[in-house]
């Protein structure tokens, strides 16, 4: 990769020399001799690494305001400061700002250097780090034997061809995102921009900026969600916490299919297909006054329902073999060796649900243990604080001991039968009984069977 520098000093003399500096090092470089200059050059095209003076033409920190644009659009990008008026109380605030080094004139200039050695490498490794864990989620499918899964997978396959709206609905760390990948992934615009806006995550102020974008009045543009998934996919994630008001706008943009930037007059046409996520129940949520039901209707062409990995046991086998096998070789070790039947992990109430149980591997991965015993202890000790099992314990405490009992074996015996997917044999087998003792256990306590 050829690097590309964008110098900004107001002082002809001072760019010449960055200029030849930078050139004689053999990197690529831009120049802007001033604000406006400055912000132009990083509207076309984001810098890979930018060098800039406090002072420019249009005040005295104008080039702090530089350093923050630069960082609303690439947090990543290193941005060295360079001042002939230096003070402590500037070096704080532009290191406050993102500045990746403050450099005071005259300056060393084998030291400059060093300084844009250490942030190109600091930029290679972000980059790396980015495609280590893009390649890794892009590269995850949709694992499970159970009938939500099994659902949601033919679903997928039957509006990945339409432009339908969709509204995936699941707890926090089913695999929504990766749905909504997974479709986009399928559909005839799988080659344009998948773009993901979290409304939970997104300043309250900041709402009509991140999702239309804004005109300044110096004529740069910064484009938002919208504009930046054109001709592609909007996931909006967590729908119910956007505020009334930018529903009513997202409302709009829905019907007309247009919209104006923030401080802009002219209308801008989008081709978009928007999918939305959600923890909480909308229709709940409408019920509330919390969400608009009309947009609620646009938005919900289609639903996909992700039920929690409690509901799903039968899939906690598959997605261990299948997150060990992944991390086993983002790693580059040998695989590793977790019993998938391992009955604390079964048992366990997964309130993280799919996230929790990879990143519980991904732990096991890192700590690298050299036992099944060690990998073990490190289940256990992972997920003692919150085992669905202990939990019921501590809450049946003050019960009657046929009640507790009860309702123990209730709750352990529907937890067998969902992990092997109803089949009594194997569930007889397994818990240690007959399989008509079995039935008629199952019957007593009011269990119903299925296939």
């Amino acid at each position: 990769m050829t690097v590309e520098i964008l110098i900004v000093d107001d002082n002809s003399d001072i760019r010449n020399i960055l200029n030849d500096l930078i050139i004689d090092a053999g990197y690529k470089t831009r120049i802007a001799a001033n604000f406006n200059q400055a912000l132009s050059e990083i509207d076309k095209k984001i810098p890979d690494i930018a060098i800039i003076d406090v002072k420019l033409d249009k005040g005295d920190n104008d080039g702090i305001e530089l350093l923050s644009y630069i960082k609303s659009k690439n947090k990543d990008v290193p941005v060295i400061i360079i001042t002939g008026h230096a003070n402590i109380e500037m070096a704080v605030n532009s290191l406050k700002q993102g500045a990746f080094e403050f450099v005071e004139k005259p300056f060393d200039q084998t030291r400059l250097l060093n300084f844009i050695k250490r942030a190109i490498e600091n930029l290679n490794l972000k980059n790396q780090n980015k495609e280590y864990e893009n390649k890794l989620f892009s590269s995850y499918k949709i694992v499970g034997d159970s009938k939500n899964i099994l659902n949601i997978k033919e679903q997928i396959d039957k509006i990945s061809v339409t432009e339908s709206r969709i509204i995936i609905n699941g707890p926090s760390g089913s695999g929504k995102e990766l749905i909504a990948r997974s479709i986009h992934k399928k559909s005839k615009r799988q080659n344009k921009p998948f773009v993901i806006l979290n409304g939970a995550l997104l300043d309250s102020n900041k709402y009509e900026l991140e999702l239309f974008g804004e005109e300044k009045e110096n004529g740069s543009i910064s484009y938002g969600a919208l504009e930046k998934a054109n001709k592609g996919t909007l996931l909006i994630d967590q729908v119910s916490e956007i505020p009334l008001d930018i529903q009513s706008k997202i409302l709009r943009v829905l019907i007309d299919q247009k919209f104006k930037r923030l401080n802009g007059n002219n209308d801008i046409k989008v081709d978009v297909r928007i999918i939305c996520s959600s923890s909480k129940d909308l229709k709940e949520e409408i019920k509330f006054g919390n969400f608009r039901e009309d947009l609620f209707h646009r938005l919900n062409v289609f639903e996909i329902i992700v039920k929690p990995l409690n509901q799903r046991v039968s899939d906690i086998p598959l997605l261990i073999k299948y997150f060990s096998k992944k991390i086993s070789e983002a790693y580059n070790i040998k695989d590793l060796q977790i019993d998938e039947n391992d009955s604390y992990i079964l048992n366990h109430n997964w309130q993280g649900n799919v996230r929790e149980l990879r990143n519980l591997i991904e732990r096991i991965a890192i700590l690298q243990p050299e036992s099944k015993e060690k990998i073990s202890n490190i289940v256990k000790e992972s997920l003692k604080t919150v085992n669905y099992l202990d939990k019921f314990r501590e809450n049946d405490l003050s019960v009657p001991l046929k009640e507790a009992r009860e309702k123990f074996e209730k709750e352990y015996l529907t937890i067998q039968l969902k992990k092997f997917k109803g089949n009594i044999s194997k569930t007889a087998n397994f818990v240690g009984m007959e399989r008509s003792a079995l039935h008629r256990k199952l019957k007593g306590l009011g269990i119903k069977e299925f296939n």
